[in-house]
């Protein structure tokens, strides 16, 4: 999979590139990343990506012809691919968002500053636009990094462990159930006796509760959009974790 990232300053992605699991995909060859300077195609001698908007107010406004010039760049480089605006006014990234891009072989990253682009790259030049929450960064770099993160650890391969995407936070809708690793008792806090069973549906019963339980206290609203078996639905309310209506 190639991830094109279009931003003024290249160099705050580059180190996150080199480290953990996002640096062996790209050592593995299972995503390419192509980091291009929008400064790079402005149009005039100063290089000005940027400029005061019209009708007066505050701040400044990335100006249109540089990002329509780097996009057309790296299109010409490699046809094809999903552009995606960075910006606090997008749609709300999550995992099965993430999962979406998983299947694209190219997504084209445009990291926005200031007081954001032009309306008209928003209306005519991009795919869609995505925000990671609802509150402001100082630019889209930090957002397009977590949107790289995320798509990556989906694709096959990227990952030590196969299952561990499937198993994640959000791969059903559910938070994921409390871990324990050595010491079986830690400062008189011990690991829950399950875990210590050997018995495999023991231990998958516990998860599956300790996950509906944590969900249910921490993100209730994700429990309407998660449909569970009969089987798990019986045992879920053995433990008291799910209403009659829904067993």
């Amino acid at each position: 999979m190639r991830f094109d990232i279009l931003t003024i300053f290249p160099q705050l992605l580059t180190s996150p590139l080199e480290e953990g699991i996002v640096r062996r995909a790209i050592r593995d060859g299972k995503i390419t990343v192509g980091l291009h300077n929008i400064r790079d195609f402005a149009v005039d001698k100063h290089a000005m990506t940027d400029d005061r908007p019209f009708g007066g107010g505050e701040g400044m406004v990335m100006k249109p012809e540089p990002i329509v010039a780097a996009l057309d760049h790296v299109k010409q480089q490699a046809p094809g691919g999903r552009v995606i605006l960075l910006s606090p006014q997008g749609r709300i990234f999550n995992q099965e968002i993430a999962m979406e891009l998983a299947a694209a072989e190219r997504l084209i990253l445009i990291c926005g500053r200031y007081e954001g682009v032009d309306e008209r790259i928003r209306a005519h030049y991009v795919d869609e636009e995505l925000s990671i929450g609802d509150f402001v960064l100082t630019g889209g770099e930090l957002a397009a990094l977590v949107v790289l993160d995320a798509v990556t650890r989906l694709l096959p391969g990227v990952l030590g462990c196969e299952d561990s995407a499937s198993r994640d936070t959000f791969s059903r809708g559910l938070l994921k159930n409390p871990q324990y690793t050595r010491p079986r008792v830690f400062e008189g806090h011990e690991v829950p006796e399950v875990l210590l069973s050997g018995d495999h549906a023991a231990v998958e019963e516990w998860r599956l509760a300790a996950a509906v339980r944590l969900t249910a206290e921490r993100r209730p609203e994700l429990l309407s959009r998660v449909r569970f078996s009969d089987a798990e639905s019986k045992m879920l309310k053995k433990h008291g974790l799910l209403p009659r209506a829904d067993a």
